[in-house]
């Protein structure tokens, strides 16, 4: 069961009690923090002062990183602490203590990863800069809990006292994202699956890391994966067994893995030589949002941007000298292994050195108003054993998130990066999850390089599942001066969109399964086209919604009905002629071009696929560069690979196309399909986890649903209902009063609160926000301990 589902079916009746009974809403508003006047910080070396703008910002100014930490996680505490709270025991596996028996699966499963045990040797393993932040951060959540009367709402209608910060929940924190971003072992689930039931022709041409629009950064112009001629006999022989089928293996036809968008342009390319950094990382949308905005004054650092609530950094944004953005990798950093276990003995697994035996833990799930329950976990010499065999065999978990050397908190470094030299160096140190990032400097120079820790595979490249008792294993990870880098490149600009950055010319493998190139093209031809550019421009980017992705279907469905007389086709014809080419909210004809193409790939792949479900039940095909084979097979039309008894490829796509327009029609009660607008589809929600089943305070609670502007990653505007940019952010190092940031809900956790969803609007209609806090309206002071 997902996160947000237990929360939703947890939240039934909670909040309505806080609501709608009058001691609990007293002591709800209770719980609103004060924002100004003072307050004791113990351990500061110095009194700090706290500026809150109109949208209550923070500016702190401390003597010092440490003083300038304790005093952001008292900020974090005061106004997200029940989002920091979930955010540690979503990583534990400690839900059910609080929400009871619904969250049992979810913690059962999560307790396999151990990450309280990586995040304890992971702290441990901290060097002593970053232990220092860390501790002052923690001493700061505590200082605020401890001080705090009233908990927050959700925890004062829950019932329940939060326990004191550790250093290790900032880890489980970080942890917890690292496993939304590169935590997926289900694509090598995926690959292993297909590897031993497809012909290997099949498999090469159904996983490719190219496309129409690929745009690589380094490493030159070769793939490793490149697309592969249509192998027409070995498709016709599996078709030949499926096309008799409803349905084949499952299909994510529009998998829209956590990604972003970032860009950097040169001070060649800008209005007055400067060079600026444009970032919007997309991930699930809630409230309140994962992000908080945040300014640090300390010594000569002034760092400006997004810090993520139970950790003490900056993630992205700027020091003043040097300005960063994220986008995910897509990097593969974890690996199933297969054990051979003994025939007779069966804790003993098969090692390079001969037999050893699997060592065995027990834990208690506790669970509220329930029964608790005894785990009994067990893991190798390579990590965890998965509760899930593969093809038959246990698998244990290698991943770089459960090494000890492999997560830090070395981007609080960035503060003292005063060049891309020095900025790249730290990035490239750091122990984050694997991303791309682009910086951009004072001078107005530009660079990309990438961050995170990246396994160096001894034998074998990760893309599937093997044995490792041969020898097969990693040699530590690919060393920080090997990662590539790409400094003022001569266009002037750099960009990346979760696509492949690098050639097979770059000696390690980072990954396999890329997203589409189409958003990082886009992003480029803009760019090309542009001069003279400012931070208000690359906002404007930002929300671009043309789609040329969508132009090869728009071009089929005007092929497939050319002259047609049936009155079915003829609409079909009338929608897409009426498409503007974006995903504006009143574009009319792209909703029938999405549901068509996803049809199109759904019923292609699950009867190709269909053997990978026969010998896997929870096989799902997720391959991001599907578009490849898909139109691929589709501009072919080969007689032999018609994926259904139709008889031809045109008769086939006409059948999904009468599909695709019956289905809209009957979802959408739309009489004429070219009135149906593409807002009216792609209607976005951004709730509060406990609004679903209570509908009487979801106004209360949630932001208003709008209907969306842009799409589900075929776009640079990325929008889904439930999906997009968490932030947008345009900024250059040295001029923070002309940058631009914004992001969904507001700073505050708290409902009742004046900052719960005061930056809602402007993130929902594309409106820029300052970059940096305005003027100061209120002012906290806090103070050392006598």
């Amino acid at each position: 069961m997902k996160f947000k589902h237990i929360l939703y079916i947890a939240g039934f009746g909670i909040l309505a009690l806080a609501t709608y009974a009058g001691t609990r809403l007293e002591k709800a508003a209770a719980s609103l923090p004060a924002t100004g006047g003072e307050s004791v910080l113990p351990g500061l070396t110095r009194p700090a002062t706290v500026e809150f703008d109109r949208l209550g910002i923070p500016r702190v100014m401390a003597a010092n990183r440490e003083d300038a930490l304790r005093a952001l996680g008292y900020l974090h505490a005061r106004d997200r602490l029940f989002q920091m709270d979930l955010m540690r025991r979503k990583a534990a596996g400690r839900l059910a203590e609080i929400f009871g028996e619904r969250a049992r699966a979810h913690d059962r499963a999560q307790r396999i990863y151990a990450f309280g045990r990586a995040a304890a040797a992971i702290v441990a393993a901290l060097p002593e800069s970053q232990r220092l932040a860390l501790e002052a951060y923690v001493a700061g959540v505590n200082a605020r809990m401890a001080e705090q009367t009233v908990p927050p709402p959700e925890i004062l209608v829950l019932g329940y006292t939060p326990e004191p910060w550790r250093a290790e929940d900032s880890l489980l924190v970080g942890l917890g994202m690292f496993q939304t971003l590169n935590g997926h072992p289900d694509e090598e689930r995926m690959l292993s699956v297909m590897a031993e039931t497809l012909p290997p022709e099949v498999l090469a041409f159904l996983t490719p890391d190219v496309d129409a629009y690929t745009t690589v950064l380094a490493g030159g112009n070769g793939s490793r994966r490149p697309e592969r001629p249509v192998p027409a006999a070995a498709l016709a022989e599996l078709l030949a067994e499926t096309r008799h089928l409803t349905l084949g293996a499952a299909v994510d036809a529009e998998t829209l893995p956590a990604g972003s968008n970032n860009w950097a342009v040169a001070g060649t390319r800008t209005r007055d030589g400067r060079a600026i950094v444009a970032n919007d990382m997309h991930l699930n949308l809630g409230v309140p949002n994962i992000w908080y905005r945040a300014e640090l004054r300390y010594g000569e650092a002034v760092m400006s941007g997004v810090t993520l609530p139970g950790l003490p950094l900056l993630v992205a944004g700027s020091n003043d000298r040097i300005a960063w953005g994220f986008t995910n990798v897509d990097a593969d950093v974890l690996d199933l292994v297969k054990l051979e276990m003994h025939a007779f003995e069966p804790d003993r697994y098969r090692t390079p050195e001969g037999w050893a035996t699997l060592d065995t833990r027990t834990e208690t799930l506790r669970v509220k108003d329930g029964v608790d329950e005894t785990l009994v976990l067990k893991s190798s010499r390579w990590g965890p054993v998965m509760t899930e065999p593969l093809l038959g065999m246990p698998v244990a978990l290698r991943w770089t998130a459960l090494e000890a050397q492999g997560v830090d908190l070395g981007l609080l470094e960035m503060d003292g990066a005063r060049d891309l030299d020095s900025a790249m160096a730290v990035m490239n140190r750091a122990g984050n999850p694997p991303q791309n990032v682009v910086l951009a400097d004072r001078a107005g120079h530009i660079a990309w390089t990438l961050t995170g820790r990246f396994p160096l595979r001894r034998g074998f490249d990760g893309s599937v599942s093997r044995s490792w008792s041969d020898g097969a294993a990693w040699d530590g990870f690919v060393p920080p001066e090997r990662l590539p880098r790409v400094v003022d490149p001569p266009g002037g600009y750099l960009a990346t969109a979760n696509n492949r950055t690098l050639g097979r010319d770059y000696p390690y493998v980072i990954g396999h399964n890329y997203s589409n190139s189409y958003r990082a093209y886009r992003i480029g031809e803009r760019l090309k086209q542009a001069q003279a550019l400012t931070e208000t421009e690359l906002f404007g980017l930002q929300l671009d919604t043309r789609s040329e992705f969508f132009d090869f279907y728009r071009d089929l469905v005007l092929a497939l009905t050319a002259n047609a007389n049936d009155p079915v086709l003829t609409e079909a014809r009338r929608a897409v002629e009426a498409w503007d080419g974006r995903m504006e909210a009143d574009s009319r004809g792209i909703a029938l071009l999405v549901r068509y193409r996803r049809n199109l790939a759904r019923t292609v792949f699950s009867r190709l696929l269909s053997r990978c479900n026969q010998t896997d039940p929870g096989f799902v095909y997720a391959w991001r560069e599907a578009e490849t084979p898909l139109r691929a097979l589709i501009s072919s039309r080969l007689p032999d690979t018609v994926p259904d008894r139709s008889g031809s490829w045109d008769a086939f796509l006409r059948g999904i196309l009468e599909q695709s327009i019956d289905e809209l029609k009957r979802e959408f009660g739309t009489a004429a399909l070219q009135d149906l607008t593409w807002g009216r589809v792609n209607r976005v929600e951004v709730r509060h986890p406990f609004s679903k089943n209570l509908p009487l305070i979801s106004a209360l609670l949630d932001m208003p649903q709008v209907e969306g502007v842009g799409c589900g990653g075929q776009c640079i505007r990325v929008l889904t209902p439930h999906q997009g940019a968490s932030e947008r952010l345009v900024v250059s190092p040295g001029h923070h009063g002309d940058g631009i940031l914004h992001m969904p809900a507001g700073q505050s956790g708290h409902p009742l609160s004046p900052h719960y969803r005061d930056q809602h609007d402007a993130w929902a209609t594309g409106q820029p926000l300052p970059f940096e806090p305005g003027p100061a309206v209120e002012t906290l002071r806090l103070k050392p301990a006598l």
